[in-house]
């Protein structure tokens, strides 16, 4: 366990002040308090970081490069299994079984050759696993995603036709652009398929995610602060 240090209590500082933006957030939209979860995008952070926010009681996490998910969650897992490990890259289908066997709540589902491989790779461990279909909202090329159009018939598909835990939507606006119009396109798909989850909003717009619906939102740099290579 890490000891307290001037690094493990400014990273404490941040992530309380993320969700006391977050609880601010719920008055101002009417919402019960509690009712947004704070996912910590760790991408790029040490697993001796992550391992002081554990300390300090967070325990909703991300990745997104399978290979650095596999070098930091089974020690941490191991050590605090209370945690939820959330996987939100891009996925490859020949990745599906590794990202099966750690994650807890996959949210980059997104067309059908890796839904087929996540559902072999999970009636195989007998795992439950939540799963979040990922609609490229702003049709972007460099983006994941299925497109908007086909998003209601691919959650459908997902749920009937391979017997899918497809728990809710997730989402992420162009960069640069008002969010607003993309995170209405998300709750509206989400509420038409009465699913419980809505992943949307990352650090420069979780506010107004919140107030557009958000159950969860990723949130990385105003938690841990400014990476490498981000």
């Amino acid at each position: 366990m890490p000891a307290q240090t001037a690094a493990t209590s400014w990273l404490a500082a941040r992530w309380q002040s993320v969700l006391t933006t977050i609880r601010a957030a719920e008055r101002e939209a009417g919402r019960d308090p509690g009712s947004v979860s704070l996912i910590a995008v760790s991408k790029g952070v040490a697993s001796q970081s992550i391992e002081s926010l554990l300390v300090a009681g967070h325990r909703v996490f991300a990745e997104n490069r399978v290979q650095e998910m596999q070098a930091k969650w089974p020690t941490l897992l191991g050590r605090y299994p209370a945690a939820e490990l959330r996987f939100v890259g891009r996925l490859q289908s020949n990745k599906a079984a590794d990202v099966a066997r750690l994650a807890h709540v996959i949210e980059s589902v997104d067309r059908e050759s890796v839904a087929r491989a996540l559902a072999r790779s999970i009636e195989i461990r007998n795992r439950s696993v939540r799963l979040l279909v990922q609609v490229n909202v702003g049709e972007e090329p460099q983006k994941g995603g299925c497109p908007p159009a086909d998003a209601d018939r691919f959650i459908t598909w997902c749920r009937e036709g391979l017997g899918l835990a497809v728990a809710g939507v997730m989402g992420i606006p162009p960069r640069d652009a008002d969010p607003v119009p993309y995170f209405g396109l998300l709750r509206a798909l989400r509420d038409r398929q009465g699913l419980a989850e809505l992943s949307m909003g990352m650090s420069a717009d979780y506010e107004a995610a919140i107030h557009l619906g958000a159950t969860h939102v990723r949130v990385g740099t105003a938690v841990f602060g400014p990476r490498s290579g981000t």
